[in-house]
């Protein structure tokens, strides 16, 4: 205890203060002290774990070229050291022979007729990976090849048993075109109760604003001719589906209603499921694939012990994908 108590006075000393007061000669003596220390302690700094050695006076200017010229001189020079056994080229011990693996004494024993013996050492690849397909050796080609060659009277698998490592090819599918509706005019033509219209096909248009949404939803209050109204993946939300469901206590001309992939809570789906009673024409109504996939089932299941007094709309609840 009494070592410790010694040690408490050195415990507010300023190092910086005390070397600032160090001559040139004591701080020497002083880093000579310090080259008597392990140069492997991690503790100390890079530059206290060894004796400093730039105190040396340069022996010349630096010049790269001339310093390059001597090292290849010298490299030059070196004689390269002698082979102790020199190449000849003579291949030295045994050669590699690979071991012949034992014939199975079951396939050394089955013999066939000698016109399938022959048809079968005549036979093709293509052949070959039909019979195996017939013989239900599956293991040996693709499901391509395999459900191909029991399905036809004929060779079909060209390839042989070697496209088995090549993947299938498949036909592209090219993209789908942009919907190409104008969403204007076509709320227009619904305002204006246009006959010809008996369709509107908003899907994939995401640019299509909350209000314009809405306003499709009120138009459609007075509409005689829309039968179909689809407004797949346009970011429709709870407000759109609060417009549709009042559109529906209304509507008596719509036969299918589709609002799938969208980002419609249970809150909405449930004000469509609650408008439901209210519609007669109804007959076809799409909302899965939303953001709330538990509030769709909760719905689902409430929605089918509700209304199991009216079929219709029973039949409707129950074909909701979830």
């Amino acid at each position: 205890m009494s070592y410790r108590r010694e040690l408490e006075k050195y415990r507010d000393l300023d190092e910086d203060e005390i070397l600032g007061a160090l001559s040139e000669e004591e701080l020497r003596t002083l880093e000579n002290e310090l080259d008597e220390l392990d140069p492997d302690n991690a503790l100390l700094p890079a530059g206290l774990r060894q004796k400093d050695q730039t105190t040396k006076a340069p022996t010349g200017p630096f010049k790269r070229e001339e310093l390059l010229d001597h090292l290849e001189k010298q490299a030059k020079e070196f004689k390269d050291r002698e082979d102790l056994v020199p190449y000849t080229g003579e291949k030295r011990g045994k050669v590699w022979v690979p071991k012949q693996k034992p014939m199975d004494p079951v396939l050394e024993s089955v013999t066939l007729e000698p016109e399938l013996e022959e048809a079968l050492a005549n036979a093709s690849d293509a052949e070959l990976c039909d019979i195996a397909a017939i013989l239900g050796m599956h293991t040996l080609m693709s499901n391509q090849q395999y459900y191909q060659a029991l399905g036809s009277s004929s060779i079909v698998n060209k390839e042989g048993l070697n496209s088995v490592i090549k993947p299938t090819q498949y036909k592209p599918v090219p993209d789908e075109e942009p919907n190409s509706t104008d969403v204007e005019e076509t709320l227009e033509r619904v305002k204006n109760n246009d006959p010809k219209l008996e369709e509107v096909n908003l899907n994939n248009i995401r640019n299509i604003p909350i209000a314009t949404l809405k306003a499709y939803a009120e138009a459609l209050k007075d509409n005689s001719y829309v039968k179909k109204f689809s407004i797949v993946g346009t970011r429709s939300n709870d407000p759109v589906a609060f417009a549709l469901a009042e559109m529906l206590k209304v509507n008596k001309v719509l036969k299918t209603l589709n609002v799938e992939s969208n980002f419609i809570s249970g809150a909405g789906i449930l004000r469509l499921v609650e408008a439901l009673p209210y519609n007669t024409a109804l007959v076809e109504l799409k909302i899965d694939n939303q953001c709330n996939l538990q509030a769709v089932k909760q719905i689902h299941l409430k929605g089918t012990a509700q209304w199991t007094d009216t079929h219709l709309y029973t039949w409707i609840i129950t074909k909701i994908k979830i």
